[in-house]
């Protein structure tokens, strides 16, 4: 939560990559000022880009520029943004796409639950059912995909693949990014497990300008958006997993055997009935081994945990010592003058 009385920074991050075509219309929708807000400042992280995208954001008076010397995936685009954001004294951070995809005037409402102390997270609901250019299949994925990231995550998140998202201070320090593909679901997951509160805002959506770059087809989507779910499965709860996998294997180990046994009482004399033995200790001794599977993974799971525990507190004390700074470290800033509401509180830095 924000405390009252003390000067409020929002910094929206922008990961782009070869986004001059869209890049000035996007900036240019962004708000000047938001209620609860006393400044606001643009940051771009240039994912590699070679049509001249950081050169175009300098020119357009963007705050903060990070540029990759080459692409390294929206994922690492999307982590090293929050970090700077965090360097740079952020209270807020909202995160948005580079091809206009989201109105510049919601902005404002993915920052009131924040502002207000109800929420930590606040992800844009595009509510996909009513996008037009979204075919009937893909609606369908993503009312499924939203649904399993719920189950997993214990939240009530309602377009978990929505980019469009605004985070506390306290979120952006916590949440981390382990795969190099997308950041939307795995941080919901953790933002689950971390007992961070999420809410949903209904948002609309600007016209198509460009199909996705993040994917070729919907089978690739599924393919690595569905490897990061079953490893955040594998990562929160290994034992229920492996568990799982080991309860059916020993199942099947005792019906086989059973079943051997079964026919063994009837007729001793014959023999043709091994073939369920040999399988059933088969399936009996892979149980016991993804049992050990399952118990190793929960003490890793723990050391990750407290992992990350620590990194939070890096993140924090990394973030305190750049306060007050002129230059961080891998982040350019421009020079540009902040966006200031002309009813701005006296200079107070917000408590991290």
């Amino acid at each position: 939560m924000v405390q009252r009385g003390l000067r409020v920074k929002l910094i929206i991050q922008i990961p782009c990559l070869d986004e001059r075509e869209q890049l000035g219309t996007t900036f240019a929708d962004l708000p000047r000022q938001v209620p609860g807000i006393d400044e606001i400042e643009v940051l771009v992280v240039d994912d590699g880009s070679s049509d001249g995208t950081a050169e175009l954001a300098r020119e357009l008076g963007v705050h903060h520029i990070i540029r990759f010397p080459r692409n390294r995936g929206l994922s690492a685009a999307y982590a090293a943004g929050i970090d700077a954001c965090l360097r740079l004294g952020a209270d807020v951070v909202v995160n948005t796409d580079a091809d206009n995809q989201y109105p510049g005037k919601d902005i404002a409402r993915l920052c009131e639950p924040i502002l207000a102390g109800r929420a930590e997270v606040v992800v844009g609901d595009r509510r996909t059912d009513t996008i037009e250019h979204f075919s009937l299949l893909k609606r369908v994925l993503q009312r499924w995909g939203s649904r399993v990231v719920r189950r997993a995550s214990g939240t009530e998140v309602a377009d978990s693949t929505s980019g469009f998202r605004a985070l506390s201070r306290r979120a952006a320090a916590t949440l981390f990014v382990h795969n190099r593909f997308s950041y939307t679901l795995e941080t919901i997951i953790q933002a689950g497990q971390a007992g961070l509160v999420l809410e949903n805002v209904p948002i609309e959506t600007n016209p198509q300008t460009r199909k996705s770059r993040l994917f070729r087809s919907i089978p690739e989507y599924l393919r690595r958006n569905g490897a990061v779910i079953v490893r955040a499965y594998n990562m929160y709860w290994p034992v229920q997993t492996f568990g799982f996998v080991a309860a059916v294997l020993l199942l099947v180990g005792l019906l086989l055997g059973g079943r051997f046994f079964y026919f063994y009482v009837q007729d001793p004399s014959y023999s043709g009935h091994v073939q369920s033995l040999l399988v059933g200790v088969g399936a009996v001794v892979l149980a016991f081994l993804v049992g050990l599977i399952a118990l190793l993974g929960d003490l890793m799971a723990t050391n990750r945990r407290l992992l990350e525990d620590l990194l939070t507190r890096v993140r924090r004390l990394d973030a305190a010592l750049a306060a007050g700074t002129e230059h961080v470290e891998g982040v350019e800033s421009t020079g540009a003058a902040a966006w200031r509401s002309s009813s701005a509180a006296p200079e107070t830095e917000a408590p991290s």
